[in-house]
């Protein structure tokens, strides 16, 4: 990861906008116990990844003008609900509900908004927001996208699945409260700072992207299953075959997975996972020989939906935690999703000095 978080770093850092904003780990920006409202107009839409973000002008107590910055859900996971990038224009009055900004910032993240005839979206549900169920979802398919099956294997998984079903956002949903942490394992978690985190070098690992609502097509390859997830196309293999590492000693962001069946029940152990962050509030993953991640994918009688279920084994914790979420089957739309840019927090880190201690830690 540390190539490859290098290579952003290197790309970004000559691509930086002078009008770029930094993006951030939900739980060290944003304050869920903070709730609040902000109404003006919109000034600037940023539609981009790794989040959209736009910024609105409103009037203080005080009369006069300030500008905030109203982050949401990356490009993928607004157009999978049909928010595109003229759901919200600029020139628009709005009324914004989020999680306010931590130590004062002008900042929220997006929970909802009202538009100036009244009506209300969300961006993750209800309004023109993603429909979560997916009952409802299946009344407006026709067709439902199987692959091409190689293998008898007792369920097939094969074609595309959309993963925002019963999605929750991958921030402080690991069980069990409070996290068990062991010594060394708080030790890290109360020195980590959120500029740390690799996502926001557009690099997830495993457990971030097993926590996403991204897309996800999955490929019958013979040997292996071939995970895609997104339209960025990031790609997992899952060897059937039992197959060892080729090298023992290389770690990976998504490691070395062999999965089997039991029964109608799909089983996955993956090992060899580099270092990283297993959410957004920087859970520390310590990686290598000190982590081992089993996922469990119960498909449904029908075969049109997967509880998903990963349980994390990690040095850092004195019991293992628990990430659930699920899949269903679906027109998985085929629009073209932007590439994921770190620019904007590239450009954060020079602002605040920490470029060069950046560019040290991942070479």
């Amino acid at each position: 990861m540390k190539g490859i978080v290098g290579i952003a770093l290197g790309i970004a850092t000559l691509t930086v906008s002078p009008v770029s904003k930094a993006h951030h780990s939900f739980a060290a920006e944003f304050d869920r116990n903070d709730p609040g409202q902000i109404e003006g107009v919109i000034t600037r839409v940023n539609w981009r990844n790794p989040h959209v973000s736009y910024e609105l002008d409103i009037v203080n107590d005080q009369g006069e003008t300030e500008s905030w910055e109203v982050e949401t859900f990356p490009t993928g996971g607004l157009l999978d609900g049909d928010w595109t990038r003229d759901t919200l224009s600029v020139g628009d009055r709005v009324t914004f509900s989020g999680s306010k900004g931590r130590n004062a910032a002008k900042k929220m993240y997006l929970s909802s908004v009202r538009l100036a005839d009244g009506s209300t979206l969300r961006p993750g549900g209800g309004g023109q927001g993603q429909v979560a169920d997916a009952t409802l979802a299946y009344e407006n398919i026709d067709v439902v996208d199987y692959g091409v099956r190689v293998n008898e294997y007792p369920v097939d998984i094969t074609g595309a699945w959309n993963n925002r079903h019963n999605f929750r956002v991958t921030v402080d949903d690991l069980e069990p409260k409070p996290t068990p942490f062991t010594n060394e394992g708080r030790a890290v978690y109360e020195a980590t700072e959120e500029w740390q985190d690799a996502y926001k070098f557009c690099v997830p690992n495993l457990p971030r992207l097993f926590g996403s609502p991204r897309r996800m097509e999955i490929v019958d390859a013979g040997d292996y299953y071939l995970m895609v997830f997104g339209a960025r196309d990031i790609a997992r293999r899952i060897f059937m075959d039992g197959r060892e590492p080729v090298a023992p000693d290389q770690l990976s962001t998504l490691g070395h997975s062999n999965g089997h069946w039991e029964g109608d029940t799909f089983i996955v152990e993956t090992i060899n996972l580099l270092p990283g962050w297993l959410d957004g509030s920087g859970l520390p993953m310590s990686g290598g020989d000190g982590t081992r991640v089993v996922e469990t994918y119960d498909i449904s009688a029908d075969g049109l939906t997967i509880d998903r279920e990963m349980v994390i084994h990690d040095d850092y914790y004195t019991e293992p935690l628990t990430r659930r979420r699920g899949s269903m089957r679906g027109d998985v739309p085929l629009y073209q999703d932007l590439p994921c840019n770190p620019a904007p927090f590239v450009e954060d880190l020079a602002e605040r000095g920490l470029l060069d201690e950046a560019v040290r830690m991942h070479q």
